[in-house]
């Protein structure tokens, strides 16, 4: 194993750094991932949910075909959408995605969030009532969901399983009963929001963190009633930091992050941006840096993604957030 990648639990390898594709256009994402895999990227990351997963697919196929690179040398994430968690949901939407993405198989593939919701149809990916409240469906079954994820690996639709932005509990409540534990949980990650208990908690029980949002998700910055995300980038000891290594600040956030075998997926479809955040192998952070930047976390406070944008979501029984978040 190389220092650029981790083991998951289910004996497969996964790339450190990837490329997000959430809020990334449809008609951008696939230059974008043709670009990220050129620049050494080998880990891409989308969802149902995201509506790009055909481009996604098209950008890896263009560059597997120019390239010659294994369709294994890529490591392929997609998610099940929340409209999709019911009996039979998971084998569905899962072959929606690799149709759209034109794979056989993907790397891992993740519960998007423990809260299932009624879409009329298979495109009604965030159902609202005529008063914009999310239509959420409790009857969501985490443990009868997981067991249908299971079988995913046992007919060979996905290599690996995991879950993302899931609670402590509920995680547990999974390894407990699973025959295939999770191996992966990606949630909200970044110098401001370290999530320290949920890191040892994976930590024992041999789960990767993937840190979505590594960089502050500085596109959400100019999006309206969102100037009070964290703006990392321009953080003083992120600054001084970067300043003593010669690079930049997002290239900092996303050392600080695999340094500790924590995965980052920042998402870009900026071509010099993406090369840019993937030149972080040739400098190391010391101690004393990676000791002040654990330092800037701010705990919950740290935390930007609240799906307070989502409202009636937080009613659901399997809401994984403080409700004063």
């Amino acid at each position: 194993m190389s220092g650029r990648e981790v083991l998951l639990s289910s004996g497969h390898h996964m790339p450190l750094l990837g490329l997000g594709c959430w809020q990334s256009p449809a008609d951008e994402v696939a230059a974008a991932v043709e670009v990220a895999l050129e620049a050494g990227y080998r880990h891409i990351d989308t969802a149902f949910l995201y509506l790009n997963e055909d481009s996604v697919g098209a950008g890896l196929h263009r560059y597997l075909e120019k390239s010659g690179t294994p369709r294994d040398k890529v490591f392929v994430v997609t998610k099940l959408p929340l409209h999709g968690m019911y009996a039979g949901g998971v084998e569905k939407f899962l072959k929606k995605s690799l149709e759209a993405l034109k794979l056989s198989y993907v790397d891992l593939y993740l519960i998007h969030l423990p809260v299932g919701v009624k879409g009329a149809h298979d495109m009604d990916t965030m159902p609202k009532t005529q008063d914009g409240m999310i239509i959420i469906d409790c009857s969501t079954d985490l443990i009868a969901l997981w067991k249908e994820m299971e079988h995913m690996v046992d007919k060979g639709l996905t290599k690996s399983i995991g879950v993302s932005n899931f609670s402590v509990k509920q995680i547990r409540k999974l390894c407990a009963i699973s025959r295939i534990q999770p191996a992966v949980q990606q949630v909200e990650l970044h110098v401001h929001f370290q999530q320290r208990e949920m890191q040892e908690f994976c930590r024992a029980q041999n789960i990767v963190v993937t840190a979505y949002g590594p960089l502050g998700s500085p596109g959400r910055q100019v999006e309206k009633g969102m100037d009070t995300l964290p703006r990392l980038l321009d953080d003083p000891v992120v600054r001084l930091v970067a300043e003593r290594h010669g690079v930049s600040t997002a290239q900092v956030l996303i050392r600080f992050l695999i340094q500790q075998g924590i995965v980052a997926i920042p998402k870009s479809t900026n071509p010099q941006r993406i090369k840019v955040n993937g030149e972080v192998w040739s400098f190391t952070l010391s101690e004393m840096e990676m000791a002040a930047l654990t330092s800037l976390d701010k705990g919950e406070s740290g935390r930007s993604f609240t799906f307070a944008n989502f409202p009636g979501m937080s009613e659901h029984p399997e809401f994984p957030l403080p409700l004063s978040s």
